[in-house]
């Protein structure tokens, strides 16, 4: 598993990255992650258990004609990513949620995932000086560079103390 950064990457590593980090248009991207069939049907078969993720033959005569990884396995990879390189280690508050998730194209077993982040915005907040809301747009790719999954995240941030 390759998770290392493709391009630049933030200035302040993600062990030392505080709101003020964040700069709206940035973008920055990582990966990657390749699923098997062995991962996408024990996946499946824990979490959503749906015969187009759990059982090839009759996901051959399905909508997708092959077996595809549940959008929720989707969903975990690009977390896994986002919080090893893009999340702060150090001033993370927690997420209020997402917005907009969209499964765009099925991930089939042998597809490398990545994920490509740029911040939409970022706002001190008004009522606690001591934190930002992070507004970040996220595709997850395969390695053809089609989107797969997209969302918008949202992350409180603690600021750096002056």
């Amino acid at each position: 598993m390759n998770t290392s950064a493709i391009g630049p990457d933030f200035n302040t590593p993600v062990g030392e990255r505080y709101f003020e980090d964040y700069v709206p248009g940035a973008s920055y991207a990582y990966g990657s992650i390749t699923l098997t069939e062995e991962e996408i049907l024990r996946f499946a078969g824990e979490f959503d258990p749906q015969s187009i993720h759990t059982d090839p033959e009759a996901a051959e005569r399905g909508p997708f004609k092959g077996l595809i990884a549940s959008g929720w396995h989707t969903a975990s990879v690009m977390m896994r990513l986002y919080a090893d390189h893009y999340v702060s280690k150090v001033a993370s508050l927690a997420s209020p949620g997402v917005d907009e998730l969209r499964w765009t194209r099925p991930v089939r077993p042998g597809d490398s995932l990545s994920i490509r982040t740029t911040v939409r915005s970022a706002r001190p907040s008004r009522s606690k000086p001591d934190r930002g809301l992070v507004h970040t747009d996220v595709e997850v790719l395969n390695q053809h560079g089609e989107t797969v999954l997209t969302l918008s995240a949202m992350n409180l941030l603690r600021r750096r103390t002056r």
